[in-house]
């Protein structure tokens, strides 16, 4: 099978911890590589966002990765690329024009507008088209208000893309009930969760030396919706409850440490932790290169994961592919993949009280921790290989070009 993936703003060849680089340019990449596994053929198109690139770069075999020129060629803040999505459609079409893909799957909401864009217009290829949102506005608008930096547009094309495209593909499934009330068809609707590289995150390997008895690691992208100040406020009611050994890593941001001292979550972090007497024991580690993640989550005693929404969320998977517990936030797809007091603990969301109890629980009792981190490694490995999720994926594409095919026969036949 030829597909084409969508992917205007996450490419798979990013860089990890950045504002708008993180879970969705690994789920592409990964992806893309375990269907090309299966024997399929994958082209990822993504905006060009530096004049330098070529056009084509090989991902991995089986797989490319196409930089379409949409807007300037330099970064851009995605809520600022809709502008520039008839462009991105304008390429895809051309490109299409002499060896159309078999089906597309678009990932973000504008990817899904460029790509519907392309799909409909009367002279090109009518493609199946497959949507995978990643995050879904009404979920964010719920939750940042007037923070939300998402254009108006939004509001209204979001579930026009939920409505237009052949199946959308549900990553969990508090994902699957928003979209039944934006009017997404449930018989339209796959649910296909992220995967882990089991291969990047085994199950045994070195682990890196802690600086202190007990440590926690969190990882995101440095913005407030991650929660990264939560551990932080944690920390200091662990200290009032006597567990004052303890270091807290922080993963997410710039590679450099002038970058990562000019970023204002970062700063606000930092201040946070002076504030509350424990700056000592956060390191803010920007940046670490994902071959490095495997030792750094087992060097710890549990991971923390505390956003105020996650639409899926990829590092809960990481850590328990380490055999190390996770303390996450009930919310979205966390609630899926961490199972409460079996592979890891779930605690409100924005609740640092909750979420001291929790760690206080873990970092008293190791053996609960051990028997917790070895249910995640075997839920990980039944679940959720790339390998798996690829399968599953395929099964959507072969429903949708089922469907399609049984739609144009009827449609042939009303017309003898």
């Amino acid at each position: 099978m030829k597909i084409a993936m969508v992917s205007e703003h996450a490419s798979p060849l990013a860089a990890l911890g950045g504002v708008d680089a993180g879970g969705q340019n690994v789920h592409v990449a990964a992806l893309s590589a375990a269907l090309a596994r299966r024997g399929h053929d994958v082209t990822v198109y993504t905006r060009r966002d530096d004049p330098d690139l070529p056009r084509t770069v090989p991902l991995c075999p089986g797989v490319d990765v196409v930089h379409l020129d949409a807007g300037p060629a330099r970064h851009i803040p995605k809520d600022d690329l809709l502008p520039y999505m008839s462009e991105l459609a304008d390429e895809i079409a051309k490109d299409w024009a002499t060896q159309p893909p078999d089906v597309v799957h678009s990932h973000f909401w504008m990817s899904g507008v460029a790509t519907l864009d392309a799909v409909m217009r009367p002279d090109g290829p009518q493609v199946p088209a497959l949507h995978t949102f990643h995050a879904l506005g009404t979920v964010k608008r719920r939750h940042q208000g007037a923070d939300d930096t998402s254009p108006p547009a939004r509001a209204w094309l979001e579930p026009w893309v939920g409505r237009t495209a052949d199946r959308i593909v549900a990553t969990c499934s508090d994902e699957v009930f928003e979209l039944k009330s934006m009017g997404v068809p449930t018989g339209n609707i796959s649910m296909v969760p992220c995967g882990v590289d089991l291969s990047l995150f085994p199950t045994t390997g070195p682990a890196e030396p802690r600086l202190r008895r007990h440590r926690l690691v969190a990882v995101g992208r440095l913005v407030p919706r991650k929660g990264l100040d939560l551990p932080i406020r944690a920390l200091r009611l662990l200290w009032d409850a006597g567990l004052d050994d303890v270091e807290l890593h922080i993963v997410g941001g710039g590679t450099e440490a002038e970058k990562l001292a000019s970023d204002p979550e970062a700063q606000r972090l930092r201040a946070l932790a002076q504030e509350l007497g424990v700056e000592d024991q956060v390191v803010l580690r920007g940046q670490v290169p994902r071959d490095h993640m495997p030792d750094l989550m087992r060097s710890a005693d549990a991971v923390v994961c505390t956003p105020w929404y996650e639409p899926f969320g990829i590092v809960p998977l990481e850590a328990m592919a380490c055999g190390v517990p996770v303390v996450a936030a009930a919310v979205g797809g966390l609630i899926d993949t961490v199972v409460d007091r079996v592979t890891g603990l779930q605690v409100p969301p924005q609740d640092p009280e909750a979420l001291a109890d929790a760690l206080a629980e873990l970092l008293r009792d190791p053996a609960l921790g051990s028997k917790l981190g070895a249910a995640g490694q075997k839920r990980v490995h039944a679940r959720y290989s790339w390998d798996r999720i690829a399968a599953e994926t395929e099964r959507a594409y072969q429903t949708t070009l089922s469907r399609r095919s049984g739609q144009l026969q009827r449609i042939e036949g009303s017309a003898l």
